[in-house]
């Protein structure tokens, strides 16, 4: 594992805050209406939990490869604002990825030390990467201290291509804001989605999880991250190429089968956006414990060319073959069976179907 960890004086320098390119934006210009309240530990907001040393052990992993290697920069010109800011508080680790799955690793390790909370620095890649690393083998990674009254938290310092799960909150893709939710640490519950398979491992997902065209998209998206944003209009034009509806059938909470022909995508959000900021599942609430499962059906090409403004403000929803549901659980399966239909978790291809989400309410605390 490569792992540096800063040690921060008692005493820090007093940095400035950064500076950073005119590209990183404000992630959306007015998102009141999707600002929500999360359950938090005892009614509000729970305090962040300090350890014995009365210092908050923080975990940042951070993939120095991310957006084609411009987390790496950015985080490098980051550190002396967070060391200055979080210094007289907290222990800080810094923890950079190998590879893949590597985040997982570090965070399963982070948690079993008693780490305060393990902050994803990156995309939503990153950030998938390590929410799989809060479970093991189907159950919660606990703190091997015995005498420990209190969980990893999951942090987020936005620095990726997407971005998207930081979007239903309202946040900036600013990392200073960041660093100052880190320094008050308030937590909350947050939801978690669960994807399985038999004979399969668990795969845990916080964002959305989404079948065939969008999820074919985003694989193809996912070789095209060199060019930023512009991948997801990449990989949706690859996606496009010999793309055909398919018949399924899903089942619901355990209920009966239903059949929905030609369908084009189907989305499973805990949260709203995804593919850079299309508002695909606009009623999700990650605290809420549901998802809201979207499904398009016989949609064409022409469609999503008239209709992409709607995608991305979240009004889709009012157009034909555009349906939406609150569930707790889906199963999902390709009548044909032919077993190409494309599955992803929070931009990360998983396979292909049958598969079956479902919800874990208030799984793991975020800093919020």
């Amino acid at each position: 594992m490569i792992r540096s960890t800063c040690c921060i004086p008692l005493f820090p320098f007093t940095a400035k805050q950064p500076s950073f390119p005119r590209t990183q934006q404000r992630i959306t210009s007015d998102l009141s209406s999707d600002r929500f309240t999360l359950r938090g530990g005892g009614g509000g907001g729970a305090s962040a939990v300090v350890s014995s040393s009365g210092l908050r052990e923080l975990v940042f992993v951070v993939n120095p490869q991310g957006a084609n290697g411009r987390t790496a920069k950015e985080w490098k010109k980051l550190l002396p604002y967070l060391r200055s800011r979080l210094g007289k508080d907290c222990n800080v680790s810094e923890s950079l990825t190998s590879g893949p799955s590597h985040a997982i690793d570090i965070t399963r390790e982070a948690i079993r030390d008693g780490a305060d909370a393990v902050i994803a620095v990156g995309g939503d890649g990153t950030l998938h990467e390590v929410v799989n690393g809060f479970f093991w083998e189907g159950k919660p990674v606990g703190n091997l201290n015995s005498e420990a009254s209190h969980s990893t938290a999951l942090g987020l310092i936005p620095l990726g291509t997407g971005s998207d799960f930081a979007r239903t909150f309202g946040w900036n893709n600013d990392p200073c804001e960041a660093v100052e939710r880190i320094a008050k640490g308030m937590r909350s519950r947050v939801d978690v989605g669960v994807i399985d398979k038999e004979g399969k491992d668990l795969h845990y997902f916080i964002n959305v999880a989404d079948v065939h065209l969008s999820a074919k998209a985003g694989f193809y998206a996912s070789k095209y991250k060199k060019f930023g944003n512009l991948c997801y209009v990449i990989g949706a034009l690859q996606a496009f190429m010999g793309h055909h509806n398919r018949d399924m059938r899903i089942r619901v909470n355990g209920g009966e089968w239903e059949i929905y022909p030609q369908v084009t995508a189907l989305c499973v959000g805990n949260a709203k956006y995804f593919g850079g900021g299309m508002k695909i599942t606009p009623n999700a609430v990650p605290g809420n414990g549901n998802l809201e499962v979207v499904v398009l059906q016989d949609f064409k090409w022409y469609d999503f060319v008239l209709k992409l403004h709607k995608l991305y403000n979240g009004t889709h929803l009012s157009v034909n073959n555009a349906t939406s549901r609150s569930v707790q659980s889906i199963e999902v399966e390709e009548i044909s069976g032919s077993g190409s239909i494309y599955v992803q978790s929070d931009g990360e291809h998983l396979g292909f179907l049958p598969r079956k989400f479902q919800v874990l309410p208030g799984a793991i605390y975020i800093i919020s």
